[in-house]
């Protein structure tokens, strides 16, 4: 009858929901963090890949442009080579020598138009010009290069070179047509037979027309080729496309300066790579021109930026994202079906171990078809419902719970509209209450159904029940009562309570809130009270800022806990009649500031302040007894009722926050909290004043102390006890000082 069924609907069939698959927390999270721990995965290698492909077409592309590098720096070199043979060339030349020999204009002429024709036909030809022995210009093809002189090496009467030698200059600019050209000179010796200097012949050739010739055969138009001297100039290359933010684009240009981190590779190197951010640079150093003692070297630079290589990338770069992605998706499935399985697997051992122990647990559990009978029952049924198991088998289920006509048939109707039922049912002759709960079930016969009926003993939870309602009662008494914590916030209160200060049901307001702003003046003192003798009583007057018209007199118990500590208070408040509060004041009603104390409570209260409060205080000792007053008074009694109108007095004024305690007959002393020395004198002869206007000064003298260290309260109290004796001397205003704290 339980066998779990593995079709869609199963969910209908099970016995309990328990026996379906269920996706735990530990489970979700098992399965989330292995799926996350793929995905990263997945991520780290695919990125991988792309930071590994994109670098290995970087490094393609610079072995390509290195070899291409090489190429050109070898046919820079061979035409700057072949250059000098041409110069030799024109220096050796027919008309040269006819001009040389017979310098006539004709002779000029045909010169300069044979030198017209060179300059046509040779793009890379600048112009030329004929020096005399002493270096002056004879013959010029153009004035862009008469302010180029010629070298001392050249014109020194030192020869070391001559004949067929020609001699290369380093790369230089010149202006033509408002553009500045890169350029290097070459100059031959034209000698006679005895070897003395007839001129010299120079030829300008452009740099930048011998790299255009050929850089089209090796390198793509777009990629950059840069010509640099020795000391980073820029000589050739300057019209990049969407040049490097730090590579220099104009002629003279110092890579040196704008791209240090490159120039420093490439001044350490002949050749290499090197690599950033945004693009690869392939570098090599040349020499053009070369000839002893005098070495002409420059370096050839190349790069392409990392954007243009991914833009290369972008097809390869699509291709793995899709490859990853659909990794990712099987990885995904195959991760889900796995703990799928899994859950199936645990389902199926569950439902057969749930099965067969439904009726070995401590829960009464009954089996009832859909005609109303028992058809299995549970060892702790039977126990609860005071039966043998063989006494329930076949019984209807009405009789065994002892149910209601209409009772049992809303339990019918529930479980034939496949709804859940409960119901707390009370047998009477056993005193027993139990809660039934019914649920309906099907097997993988859709004809045939059953009830699942568990129960339990509630019988002591509804005796608690009924007390608690009880007490509740109990409570909702015409004395307003709260239970707080410890803190003073409102665990639980009754109707009176609401009703006179005035609180939301629910409330957790705190009491001292509430009780306005004289309780919580004094609140930190109540609590050392209750810490030390577990209650407290007082009053509290109501004034326009209180939620209570009349005046209270409230009673604080502490209940404390197993370690000592206050655990609840129990706060209950009465308001007082005005006639009540008349007879304890007859000016005024005494504030719950104003309680005389004994003088052992004032010294628990100093013990309770810290050191920065106690620096704070001053103490005051006020003498009733006077020597002089002692033919006026007669006995005790007299002594008595004077000290209390004296105190009585002293309570109507009496500042929140002081603490008045008798200390023996005839001796009143007061602790003056946040005082210095004039706060406690002015107090003094205000006091002394309102005496006065009762006549009740005489005799009266007062001496006050400062807490200018750390001191006992005995010694605080010598400490104002020697000025009370001061005080008694002068006989002036009957007030002194000693021992106040330090400015």
């Amino acid at each position: 009858m339980f066998k779990r069924q593995t079709n869609k609907n199963v969910s209908k069939f099970l016995l309990i929901s328990a026996q379906d698959i269920h996706w735990s927390r530990q489970q979700v999270l098992a399965l989330a963090s292995q799926l996350s721990v793929m995905i990263i995965s997945v991520i780290i290698f695919t990125t991988l890949l792309l930071s590994l492909g994109e670098r290995r077409l970087q490094e393609d592309w610079a072995d390509k442009r290195y070899s291409e590098l090489q190429t050109v720096g070898t046919l820079a070199s061979d035409k700057v080579n072949f250059l000098k043979f041409r110069t030799q060339a024109f220096a050796n030349g027919e008309l040269m020598n006819q001009y040389l020999t017979t310098p006539a204009e004709l002779q000029k002429e045909r010169l300069l138009e044979n030198w017209s024709g060179l300059l046509t036909h040779i793009p890379e030809l600048l112009g030329l010009t004929l020096f005399d022995p002493q270096g002056n210009i004879r013959i010029a093809t153009t004035p862009a290069f008469d302010n180029i002189s010629l070298p001392e090496v050249v014109l020194s009467k030192d020869k070391i070179m001559g004949g067929n030698d020609i001699y290369s200059s380093q790369i230089q600019f010149v202006p033509i047509n408002g553009k500045l050209v890169p350029f290097v000179f070459q100059l031959a010796w034209i000698e006679n037979p005895d070897q003395s200097i007839r001129g010299y012949l120079v030829t300008y050739n452009s740099i930048t027309e011998v790299l255009q010739s050929i850089k089209p055969a090796f390198f793509n138009h777009d990629t950059p080729l840069l010509l640099l001297g020795e000391d980073g100039k820029l000589y050739a290359g300057d019209e990049q496309n969407s040049p490097l933010k730090k590579m220099p684009n104009a002629l003279g240009g110092s890579l040196q300066q704008s791209y240090p981190s490159i120039w420093q590779q490439m001044a350490n190197t002949n050749f290499g790579q090197y690599h950033n951010d945004v693009g690869t640079f392939v570098f090599l150093k040349i020499e053009l021109a070369a000839h002893h003692p005098i070495i002409r070297e420059y370096y050839l630079l190349s790069y392409i930026r990392h954007e243009d290589i991914a833009a290369r990338f972008e097809r390869w770069r699509y291709i793995l994202m899709s490859f990853g992605v659909i990794i990712a998706a099987l990885a995904s499935a195959l991760l889900f079906t796995r703990h799928r399985f899994q859950l199936e697997k645990n389902a199926n051992t569950n439902s057969i171990t749930l099965s067969s122990s439904l009726f070995n647990s401590h829960q009464s559990c009954l089996l009832v078809n859909n005609s109303g009978r028992v058809i299995k029952a549970n060892k702790q049924a039977a126990e609860t419902l005071s039966l043998d198991i063989d006494e329930l088998l076949e019984r209807r289920l009405q009789r065994i719970l002892q149910l209601e006509d209409h009772t049992y048939q809303a339990l019918v109707q529930a479980m034939n509209g496949n709804k859940p039922w409960s119901e707390v049912i009370s047998f009477n002759d056993q005193n027993c209450t139990i809660y039934v709960y019914a649920q309906p079930g099907t097997t993988h016969l859709k004809s045939e159904h059953y009830w699942v009926i568990t129960f339990e003993n509630v019988t002591e939870l509804s005796t608690v029940k009924q007390q608690a309602y009880s007490y509740q009662l109990l409570s909702e008494s015409d004395v307003a009562t709260a239970l707080t914590d410890a803190n003073g916030e409102l665990i639980k209160f009754n109707h009176k309570f609401k009703k006179l200060l005035d609180v939301e049901e629910a409330s957790k307001a705190n009491i001292v809130d509430l009780l306005g702003e004289e309780i919580t003046q004094q609140w930190t003192d109540i609590t050392s009270r209750l810490s030390l003798q577990g209650k407290w009583k007082g009053q509290i007057i109501a004034n326009t800022g209180t939620r209570f018209a009349n005046s209270l007199k409230a009673s604080i118990q502490a209940e404390h806990s197993l370690d000592g500590d206050i655990e609840y208070l129990v706060i209950t408040l009465q308001v007082l009649k005005q006639q009540t509060l008349s007879k304890q004041l007859p000016s005024q009603q005494s504030p719950l500031s104003s309680m005389i104390l004994p003088l052992a409570e004032l010294e628990i209260h100093f013990s309770t302040l810290t050191e920065p409060n106690r620096e704070q205080t001053c103490l005051m000792i006020m003498d009733i007894n006077p020597e002089g007053l002692i033919s006026h008074i007669s006995d005790i009694d007299h002594l008595e009722k004077r000290q209390k109108d004296i105190e009585i007095q002293l309570l109507i004024d009496l500042p929140t926050g002081y603490q008045v305690a008798r200390w023996r007959l005839g001796s009143l002393v007061i602790l003056l909290p946040l005082s210095d020395s004039i706060q406690a004198h002015k107090y003094a002869m205000s006091t002394m004043d309102r005496l006065e206007q009762s006549d009740l000064n005489e005799g009266i003298n007062i001496g006050i102390a400062g807490y200018p260290e750390q001191q006992s309260f005995e010694d605080y109290l010598a400490n104002a006890e020697v000025a009370l004796k001061r005080a008694k001397q002068t006989g002036d205003q009957n007030i002194c000082q000693a021992f106040t704290r330090k400015a």
